[in-house]
């Protein structure tokens, strides 16, 4: 990568722009998304994109010290979301996601390798991360940083 890429901690006032990247990287994985292509959206009900920025300005609202952000070029260009459960040792990598120019840089991996620092610098000993099957991009970057799978789940869902 060219140009200087710092990896900062997040102030609650970065809950938009996390919130942005986010809703605007995942495209194609998240269940949400999902139900929303089997069912339709009603027009009253929030898109798949709100419903991801909402929950990531939640969270960096919440627990900004536990959410970093990536800068390269004077701008944010990536961030990642994580909570942290102290009683079961464990970080948990929430979101992760790269604005679409930068993306293939590394970016991502050094967002997650940062969070991962930060787990244990915490003495955190377990970190989670969730990705879709659908998700080859993100599965592969987490196996090679050394996650494991241990379990995939169907989701179902029906009109009512």
């Amino acid at each position: 990568m060219s140009q200087q890429l710092s990896i900062l901690p997040a102030t609650p006032d970065d809950a938009e722009i996390a919130a942005a990247i986010t809703s605007g990287a995942f495209d194609g994985a998240t269940v949400e998304q999902e139900i929303e292509k089997l069912l339709g959206r009603r027009l009253s009900a929030p898109t798949w994109q709100d419903l991801k920025a909402r929950q990531v300005r939640r969270e960096v609202a919440r627990s900004p010290e536990h959410c970093f952000l990536a800068r390269a070029a004077g701008q944010v260009v990536g961030c990642v979301t994580c909570r942290v459960d102290e009683e079961l040792s464990r970080g948990y990598v929430l979101n992760l996601a790269v604005e679409g120019p930068f993306r293939g840089r590394g970016i991502g991996r050094k967002l997650l390798l940062a969070a991962l620092d930060h787990f244990r610098g915490l003495g955190l000993k377990q970190a989670k991360i969730e990705a879709l099957a659908a998700n080859p991009v993100g599965r592969g970057l987490y196996e090679s940083i050394g996650f494991n799978e241990v379990a995939r789940q169907v989701h179902y869902v029906m009109e009512l």
